[in-house]
């Protein structure tokens, strides 16, 4: 019986000032092709990078991305980074959040939520594998190179991964408009699980069903609910603050 081949790396676009001076600065990132126009070099080269390629025009650098993308004179075409496994996070000693996505899928939001993920030191981000998007393109460069600084764990099972969080005795907070418990209401804490749904969809019931706690952010009844990513900013900083 013949093994099956892991699929093909297929590289994948970078671009964006920020976005692509982080992947630079990564020893992780291997590079297949950077792509930069003169300004864009002498920017790298004021913030302590000096590029020794040939500069391209905007246009050039636009005929290679996807349409729209803004690129602000750079442009990275890299493989993307290996990931660790979760046993490896959950063994690692180091404190700070597990950022857990649940079905969110927009490449925007995914991206903002690195970021704040990096803000507040998080461990690492959880989703499930064939549901999120690569991270390239409007994901990294809503991430601003928060991509290459936090660690991201593909899982197949958002439920069974955070089964495995539970068995290393680590507080699992599900995020809930119709919660139980507010969030002003929870104690700090920065080892813990912060578990995000989709907005509208909301957490799906076997992974509430997993989580030790629903938390709702207490907002004004006139409005609904709040933006993933403004919600994962409050509720981030609430368990890691001090005193």
């Amino acid at each position: 019986m013949s093994q099956r081949r892991a699929p093909p790396i297929e590289p994948l676009w970078l671009y964006g000032r920020h976005t692509v001076e982080a992947a630079l600065g990564n020893p992780q990132r291997h590079q297949v092709k950077l792509l930069a126009t003169r300004n864009a070099l002498g920017w790298l080269k004021e913030r302590g990078r000096t590029i020794t390629i040939d500069p391209v025009t905007p246009k050039d650098i636009d005929k290679a991305l996807p349409p729209g993308a803004v690129h602000q004179g750079l442009a990275m075409l890299a493989n993307p980074l290996p990931s660790p496994s979760l046993a490896e996070i959950l063994e690692n000693g180091e404190t700070g959040p597990l950022l857990v996505l649940d079905q969110i899928t927009d490449p925007q939001n995914i991206g903002a939520l690195f970021r704040l993920a990096a803000a507040f030191s998080a461990k690492a981000v959880i989703a499930q594998d064939r549901r999120t998007p690569p991270l390239g393109g409007p994901l990294a460069k809503a991430a601003t190179g928060a991509v290459e600084c936090v660690p991201f764990i593909p899982v197949v099972n958002i439920s069974r991964a955070l089964e495995a969080i539970r068995e290393k005795h680590i507080p699992i907070f599900g995020l809930a408009g119709e919660g139980a418990l507010s969030l002003r209401d929870t104690a700090p804490t920065r080892t813990c699980a912060l578990v995000l749904g989709a907005e509208g969809k909301g957490l799906r019931p076997g992974v509430r069903a997993v989580c030790d706690q629903l938390v709702a952010i207490p907002i004004d009844p006139q409005i609904e609910s709040l933006n993933v990513a403004t919600a994962a900013a409050i509720s981030l900083y609430h368990l890691g603050r001090e005193g």
